[in-house]
């Protein structure tokens, strides 16, 4: 069956998207990783996926032109497969209409005209009575997302801006809104539950508007509210059997927090934090908690007694059955499905290998030591790093360059990321043209894209469009590791800690800082004389900084 592709919601701004260039045409074969355009948003450029596999039978944008949010830009099916049925089902002109006039029939006998007046009508959805929102693209690498919390619920007025739910993809807990007004008439995902890219989350309309049609043209089916209506009582009566005592507790400091003045947004990330929502004071309108109110938060310093009963409890908390064995199953996140499975398509489909080198980095720390006497932002090694990697890239495009499959893409701007470790796995958030900035701008840049991704607050233009990455390891006290490349980079730097360590100069022993570097790379890019090539010049800017000034 044909699938229909559709405009990507690729930020929280985004209301509509421009084709800035399409990678495939009509009847070219398309796989579900397959980039077929690339699109111009408000804030950046960025690739789009069909996450279908078939021929590409339709394009309905042409390169240049804007489409609104989740209107269709394409359609991928079986080849020669019918598609305009899909087409008619987004307020084209219906095939029925444009087909010709049958000649005119007998007028059937009374009977059989109220026998047809009681047969129930499947009528198709009016355009303009209600609004399908769908679960966007948030990240060049989503394929579903998780429902946090629902902002809404069923009945709500809903403004075009309203936030409607918070999602989390594989990359940052984002904020979806629904771009309609009206009453939301329909919630098909509960929170907690995902669903795929495209899917069906809420449906916005007129008051009283049926949605079934909707529903039935996407295959949905609607939740009911018999269903809901069945479980809560059977849920209600086996809490309060089992802990009345604790059920009473719960419902008491529910019902208090719910009546605080609190923002959605404030609210996820202090529960995240594992701030209590009493311990906060409010700055926003009407002593309302907002989200600066979280970020300013500072605990209180807790009395002797409590740090001692606290330490008394976790102490009768840990597991004394010695001898006993036991495992916890522990689910995966969408970020951590998203890393196992990108991560394992670059080891197994690209050919690493890799290349070592030994830096001496005295008069870099010394350069380092100057520079933050005068510098606005403390510069750190890795920022030292990423100015020294975009100055080489500069001399040597080829390593600088993504397999595209039947094409070697060389960039021609200089993007790097840097690889953030964070409780849900691995982000790579991008500092972009970072040939073209100073230390001490990249220097901030790093440290609030970083700040950002432990956050989980980073947009989508702000952990895209690398073309090379960095990853160290070093302030863990690891000498040298090997990196796993970052589609779609062909080469990764893995950087370990500077150690003194005693060398031979001029037949002398000597101490020096040394530093261990590894260039992981993408052997159908990068050649070993090429990739060798790279490291001597990156390893001449950071054993001499004043050469990155020439």
């Amino acid at each position: 069956m044909a699938e229909v592709i559709r405009m990507p919601l690729l930020s929280d701004t985004m209301k509509e998207g421009v084709i800035a260039e399409w990678h495939k045409k009509v009847g070219d074969k398309v796989k579900s990783d397959d980039v077929i355009a690339e699109v111009e948003t408000d804030k950046a450029t960025m690739e789009v996926m069909a996450y279908a596999e078939g021929t590409l039978l339709y394009i309905g944008v042409e390169k240049g032109q804007a489409a609104p949010v989740n209107g269709i830009i394409a359609i991928v099916g079986k080849e020669g497969e019918d598609y305009k049925s899909l087409l008619d089902k987004e307020g084209n002109a219906p095939a029925e209409n444009n087909a010709p006039k049958e000649e005119a029939k007998p007028a059937p006998k009374a009977e059989e005209t109220s026998k047809l007046a009681e047969q129930p009508k499947k009528e198709a959805p009016k355009s303009g009575d209600a609004t399908v929102v769908r679960m966007p693209l948030l990240s060049d690498t989503m394929t579903e997302g998780k429902i946090v919390s629902w902002l809404k619920k069923v009945g709500d007025k809903v403004k075009s801006d309203d936030v409607l739910a918070e999602v989390e993809t594989d990359k940052a807990t984002m904020e979806v809104m629904g771009y309609a007004e009206g009453t939301l008439l329909y919630i098909g995902v509960e929170a907690g539950s995902s669903v795929k890219v495209n899917g069906i989350i809420a449906i916005v309309g007129k008051e009283g508007t049926d949605v079934t049609p909707y529903l039935d043209d996407d295959g949905a089916a609607p939740v009911t509210e018999k269903k809901a209506e069945e479980e809560q009582p059977v849920k209600a009566d086996a809490a309060s059997t089992a802990q009345p005592v604790a059920e009473t507790d719960k419902t008491a400091s529910s019902s208090s927090d719910d009546r605080m003045k609190i923002s959605p947004l404030a609210r996820k990330m202090a529960k995240d934090k594992g701030i209590q929502l009493t311990e906060l004071e409010g700055s926003g309108e009407g002593g309302r908690i907002i989200k600066r109110d979280v970020d300013n938060f500072k605990p209180k310093a807790a009395a002797p007694a409590a740090a001692n009963q606290a330490s008394t409890a976790s102490v009768q908390n840990f597991n004394t059955n010695l001898g006993q064995e036991g495992h916890t199953d522990h689910p995966i996140s969408q970020m951590r499905s998203v890393v196992a499975r990108r991560l394992s398509e670059s080891m197994f489909t690209a050919p690493h290998f890799y290349l070592r080198m030994t830096i001496k980095m005295d008069k870099a720390m010394e350069a380092r030591t100057a520079m933050n006497a005068v510098s606005p932002a403390k510069i750190s090694f890795n920022d030292y790093i990423i100015k020294a990697c975009a100055m080489a890239l500069r001399k040597h495009p080829a390593v600088n360059s993504s397999w595209m499959g039947n094409a070697i893409r060389e960039n021609h701007h200089i993007s790097i990321g840097t690889a953030v470790a964070i409780e849900d796995g691995l982000i790579v958030p991008v500092i972009k043209f970072a040939d073209q900035k100073s230390l001490s701008q990249i220097a901030a840049e790093a440290s609030e894209l970083i700040k950002k991704a432990r956050n989980k607050k980073l947009q989508p233009q702000e952990f895209t469009g690398n073309t090379f990455t960095v990853s160290n390891l070093g302030m863990m006290d690891i000498d040298e590791f090997t990196a796993i490349i970052n589609p779609p980079d062909a080469c990764i730097l893995a950087i370990g800690k500077i150690e003194a360590s005693p060398v031979v100069e001029d037949g002398a022993i000597v101490v020096r800082n040394l530093l261990k570097l590894t260039l992981s790379c993408d052997h159908r890019v990068v050649d070993g004389a090429v990739g060798a090539a790279f490291m001597q010049t990156l390893k001449a800017y950071l054993e001499n900084p004043v050469t990155m000034l020439v």
